[in-house]
C-alpha cells in the first residue's frame, strides 16, 4: 500500500492540516472490513479508484460517492474496499472547513456530502478535474487554486476558536472548559456554541477525541505495555475511564485492538 502525506502552502496551513493519498498499486486487492476511528478532523476525499463500502449497520452498506466531504464523526465507521485503491483526500483542520463553505461547518456533522451540494457546478468541475488529474502534484495544485478561490470569498474568522483547540492538542486534550474559555475570553456556553457550529462538536468531545488519538499514537509507538500505564500517560482518572472512552471511539476494548487488523485506521485517522 502506498500512502503518502503532503503539506498544504502556507497561506492554506491555518485551515488545511494535510493532503494525503492512497494507493493499491499493483497489490492485489483484499476484501476486509476496516474500522475508522473518530479524530476531530473533517475530510474532503476523491475516489478516483473503486470506491469504498460504508457499513450503515451489520448487514446494510452504501457506496460512497466519488468525492465527498465527511463531516465529524462522533463514533467509528465501518468501510470496506471494493476494489484497488485510488485515494486523495483533503484533511481540515478542525476549524478549517468552515471558512471554505457558504454554511456551518456543523450541519455537516455524519453526513456524506458531494461537493455539488456545497459549491454547486463548481464542485462538479472540481470532481471532474481531481479525478482526472495524472499526478498528485496536479490535484494539490488544483485543490490549493480551488481553495484559496473559496477563501478569498469568505470573511468567516475561527482564530478564537483555533487558540482554544492549539491548547487542547498541545496538553493532550486535558484543558478544563471553564479554562478554555476564560482564555477565548468568552462565555462557556458561547464558545461550545462556537465549536458546535464551527468545528461540529463540543470542545469537551473534541478533548475526549484528541486525548484517545493520543492514546492510538502510545500505543504505535510501543511505548508503554499496560492499560494501566497507557491510561496514566494519557491523563485519565483511572483505567475505566480509558476504557469507556477506547470502546466508544472504537468499539474494541484495548486488548482486542491489538489484536485486530486495524491498517486503515492507521491510514484514515490524524497525522
Amino acid at each position: 500500500m502506498d500512502y503518502h502525506v503532503y503539506t498544504p502552502q502556507a497561506a492554506l496551513l491555518p485551515y488545511v492540516k494535510c493532503y494525503w493519498s492512497l494507493d493499491s498499486g499493483d497489490t492485489p486487492f483484499m476484501p476486509g472490513i476496516e474500522r475508522v476511528f473518530p479524530d476531530g478532523c473533517i475530510e474532503l476525499l476523491f475516489h478516483y479508484g473503486e470506491r469504498f463500502r460504508k457499513y450503515l449497520d451489520d448487514t446494510q452498506t452504501v457506496l460512497q460517492p466519488r468525492s465527498f466531504i465527511h463531516g465529524q464523526i462522533r463514533s467509528y465507521i465501518d468501510l470496506e474496499p471494493t476494489g484497488n485503491i485510488g485515494l486523495f483526500s483533503v484533511r481540515f483542520q478542525p476549524a478549517g472547513l468552515q471558512a471554505f463553505v457558504p454554511m456551518q461547518a456543523g450541519d455537516l456533522s455524519g453526513l456524506t456530502v458531494e461537493p455539488d451540494s456545497i459549491w454547486g457546478p463548481d464542485g462538479d468541475v472540481l470532481q471532474d478535474r481531481m479525478l482526472n488529474a495524472s499526478s498528485h502534484t496536479q490535484r494539490i495544485q488544483i485543490i490549493e487554486t480551488f481553495l484559496l478561490q473559496r477563501l478569498h470569498r469568505n470573511s468567516y474568522s475561527t482564530d478564537a476558536i483555533a487558540y482554544c483547540i492549539q491548547q487542547l492538542h498541545r496538553n493532550g486534550g486535558r484543558v478544563s472548559m471553564e479554562t478554555l474559555a476564560e482564555k477565548a475570553n468568552m462565555g462557556r456556553r458561547h464558545l461550545e456554541r462556537r465549536f458546535v457550529s464551527g468545528v461540529g462538536m463540543s470542545p469537551k468531545l473534541l478533548s475526549r477525541i484528541i486525548r484517545f488519538q493520543n492514546m492510538l499514537r502510545l500505543i504505535g509507538e510501543n511505548r508503554l505495555n499496560s492499560l494501566t500505564a497507557l491510561a496514566y500517560e494519557g491523563g485519565y482518572y483511572d483505567q475505566a475511564h480509558f476504557i469507556k472512552d477506547f470502546k466508544e471511539f472504537t468499539g474494541l476494548n484495548p486488548r482486542a485492538y491489538f489484536s485486530e487488523n486495524l491498517a486503515m485506521a492507521r491510514f484514515l485517522s490524524s497525522e
